[in-house]
């Protein structure tokens, strides 16, 4: 590799309610049209993920939106992410948190992890916004009820995450002596990989490292170990050395198909399109159509959450990386993540410059989108590199806790580092492939990163 850094990568709590006298449904004007549908992810046999897709076919926007369903018995919520939940028996009702603004033929979504025994059942009798999940009920405007009491547990997802929903460290599995994944999930507690890298096998056809197919090998092998553990991937495309497809694809239609192929082979729920070589992240043209074909995936998918990666000054965003975000609004491309990588401009605290950084480009976000810092924020990925990067700048294991600290106490929506290869000791004062060049534990920096 002509450079190291290619890459990048509930809270719940018990409260007694009384339900009493009138209870006020969601207005009938958003249910006509509006849809929820759900659909059934990895199964591990005691488990499984799941997801609600809320698709708005009405006539307005919707501001907000409750979805409730029924679990079978012996089946429960987990975990949830992207809404917030209560539970009261086997009905989760769900509403909205970061992601309730749906214009005319949009759609949001929130996924959950369901633990069960005696196999698996289906969860039933879903509403949304008070009307049929199928989009034909009309809710009542006001409903009398008995007075009853119910113990209710609610969690809050902690902190909302439109970028991913949980730290995703990039894993290489053609580079870099790469671990078992299931080895390391066990170890560490980290349960989703960004797995890199995805780039052109010729032309605008997708392959593995430019030379692996895209299914069949050792990183469908790998993909199907990491679900099976209960786990999930993302998949980047780019990085900064390769062939890549956004040069090679002729429009965004294009870019979009290849992005499809994918998609469609791994049924992704994330991806990331690491952009910061020339040819890409210095090529507006070939940024345009990212972006562009970024917009036809977020169409064509329902509740597929996109994420940009990019380089960074110590400020936010260079000239490049504004553009790209100003223009992700002109282009309507809907990008739920832009994370940055804060490393190689050769800083002398990697911790205070991150943050410095990360700030930045949530002003930016702020200024465009006119957001608030929470919705910004809940935008904003970082990105590390673990141990000594390319410029020899130092990120100690004690560093990336501060900034994984800091990163969930703003409401950060991705975490990663370049990479679960480099997460080992043993090469102290070097720059390579295989560890991260300072003293530390193996997969330090993977234990922490499982605590965002």
């Amino acid at each position: 590799m002509s450079k190291i850094r290619w890459r990048f990568a509930a809270a719940a709590t018990a409260v007694a309610a009384v339900v009493a006298g009138l209870v006020v449904a969601a207005p009938a004007s958003g249910a006509t049209g509006v849809k929820a549908t759900f659909s059934k992810g990895s199964d591990w046999g005691s488990g499984y993920e799941g997801k609600y897709t809320i698709s708005n076919g009405g006539t307005s926007a919707l501001t907000s939106w409750t979805v409730e369903f029924t679990l079978p018995a012996n089946h429960r919520i987990s975990a949830l992410w992207d809404g917030n939940y209560t539970t009261s028996g086997q009905t989760v009702t769900v509403k909205n948190s970061w992601n309730g603004n749906i214009g005319v033929g949009g759609s949001a979504s929130f996924g959950f992890n369901v633990v069960y025994s005696g196999g698996y059942t289906a969860p039933s009798g879903c509403k949304v916004n008070g009307g049929s999940c199928d989009g034909t009920g009309q809710p009542p405007t006001t409903t009398s009820t008995t007075t009853t009491t119910t113990t209710t547990t609610t969690t809050t997802s902690n902190p909302p995450l439109p970028g991913g929903g949980k730290g995703a460290p990039y894993l290489y599995l053609g580079w870099g002596n790469p671990q078992s994944a299931t080895s390391v999930m066990s170890q560490t507690g980290i349960k989703r990989f960004t797995l890199a890298f995805m780039l052109s096998g010729g032309g605008c056809s997708p392959a593995w490292d430019s030379s692996r197919p895209l299914k069949g090998g050792v990183d469908e092998q790998t993909i199907n170990a990491i679900r099976g553990a209960g786990g999930d991937i993302e998949i980047s495309f780019g990085g900064w050395s390769g062939n890549k497809l956004g040069p090679n694809c002729s429009s965004a239609e294009a870019l979009a198909g290849a992005y499809q192929q994918v998609i469609s082979a791994y049924n992704l729920k994330h991806i990331d399109i690491d952009i910061e070589n020339s040819d890409e992240f210095e090529n507006e043209a070939v940024q345009d159509r990212i972006l562009g074909a970024l917009k036809i995936v977020k169409q064509n998918n329902p509740g597929i959450r996109t994420i940009v990666t990019f380089g960074t000054t110590t400020t936010g965003p260079n000239y490049y990386g504004g553009r790209l975000i100003d223009r992700s609004k002109a282009l309507g491309a809907n990008i739920d993540n832009y994370t940055i990588m804060p490393f190689d401009f050769g800083a002398s605290n990697i911790e205070n410059d991150t943050k410095n950084a990360a700030n930045g480009l949530k002003d930016k976000l702020k200024a465009t989108f006119g957001w608030s810092d929470a919705v910004a924020y809940a935008h904003v990925g970082v990105s590390g590199m673990n141990g000594l990067s390319d410029q020899r700048e130092l990120t100690s294991t004690q560093a990336w806790q501060n900034i994984t600290t800091w990163a969930k106490s703003n409401g950060l929506g991705r975490l990663a580092f370049w990479s679960v290869n480099r997460d080992r000791g043993g090469c102290d004062g070097q720059v390579a492939a295989n560890c991260s060049g300072i003293q530390q534990a193996d997969l330090a920096f993977t234990k922490i990163t499982a605590g965002f």
